[in-house]
């Protein structure tokens, strides 16, 4: 009798678990299937770059044709590429000389970090494509000429670029720079930050391209001389491209926007900051605009250009330090 009321009990005792474990497993369930849709749904989405075969690359371009050229610079050859779905875009032709040199390294891999970058200060990069002796990497396309060419190319365009654009342009590139160096996931460095890599649009709101494709061309100089600073040719641990050279960079871009003048492969540095030092800015400002009868905005850019360039990597602003000014400034005097 006893051993029989003892089956009961334990046969009891195994049928409540079994409910129990039955309803917690019920309820693991639900919550593990509802939370991940929750997280789903705040996450931000990550944009990453879409491979491209060569032939749809060949076909956008009309087989790069020449006269969907746009652009050339030290890296490569931009083309107007159309797609099949009548979507216009960039397609930058990396040098072939270029591709040879760097043939093992992982360019998908970083163009796919790259494309992670979303910023309204920066060209977002959307594709690539490899092929053997081929690298190719495919932008967003918007209407717009580079910094440089209203500056030093075009004859109308420096009256289009009026004191207060070149201060709003000053601060979007700040800003797009320091999005590169603070807030994109790992840290980017643009490697050459210069007017022709600065974009405007017809809003006249710069966005900064070809950033983080120094690997491609470590050594060339060609383009390179005057926008990064001594340090860079040092060959010593701490020389390269860096967020500092990327600062003195900048320097020498908001003085080509003071100036009108081009970098002419670092002889702009060495004329405008004595000028700036004496207070010299008659002599130092675009001639091709009038003077504002308030200066302290011109001078205020000057000096924020001056401790830019004018100081070796370890006295030179931050671009945080260097974008909180000029972001002040721009709300000073365009609002």
């Amino acid at each position: 009798m006893k051993n029989g009321s003892w089956y009961i009990a334990y046969d009891l005792v195994m049928v409540i678990l079994s409910i129990s474990l039955m309803v917690l497993g019920v309820v693991l369930f639900l919550f593990c299937k509802k939370k991940p849709v929750e997280s789903e749904e705040t996450l931000p989405v990550k944009h990453c770059a879409r491979a491209f075969s060569l032939m749809e690359i060949d076909a956008a371009t009309d087989g790069f044709n020449h006269r969907r050229i746009v652009g050339k610079g030290r890296l490569g050859t931009v083309y107007a590429g159309v797609q099949e779905n009548g979507e216009v875009i960039a397609v930058k032709r990396v040098h072939s000389v270029l591709v040879l040199s760097n043939a093992g390294f992982g360019f998908s891999s970083v163009l796919k970090w790259l494309s992670s970058v979303q910023h309204p200060n920066i060209v977002p990069i959307i594709g690539f494509s490899e092929a053997p002796g081929e690298r190719i990497i495919v932008m967003e396309f918007v209407r717009m000429v580079s910094l440089d060419f209203y500056l030093h190319q075009n004859l109308t365009g420096p009256s289009l670029l009026d004191w207060n654009k070149r201060i709003r342009i000053a601060a979007g590139t700040a800003r797009g720079l320091q999005y590169l160096h603070g807030v994109a996931t790992p840290n980017i460095v643009h490697g050459c930050v210069k007017s022709s890599n600065i974009l405007i649009d017809v809003n006249f709101c710069p966005r900064i391209s070809d950033y983080g494709l120094n690997f491609l061309a470590p050594l060339e100089k060609r383009g390179l001389i005057g926008y990064v600073d001594d340090e860079y040719w040092s060959g010593r641990e701490d020389g390269g491209a860096s967020k500092e050279s990327d600062v003195y960079g900048l320097g020498v871009v908001l003085l080509e926007l003071l100036s009108g003048r081009g970098c002419e492969e670092g002889l702009l540095a060495k004329w405008a900051l004595p000028l700036i030092k004496e207070m010299s800015f008659g002599e130092l400002l675009d001639p091709r605009l009038v003077i504002p009868s308030d200066m302290k905005p011109l001078v205020r850019l000057a000096k924020v250009a001056l401790a830019c360039v004018g100081n070796s990597r370890k006295c030179r602003p931050s671009i945080d330090q260097v974008a909180t000014i000029l972001i002040n400034l721009e709300m000073e005097v365009c609002i």
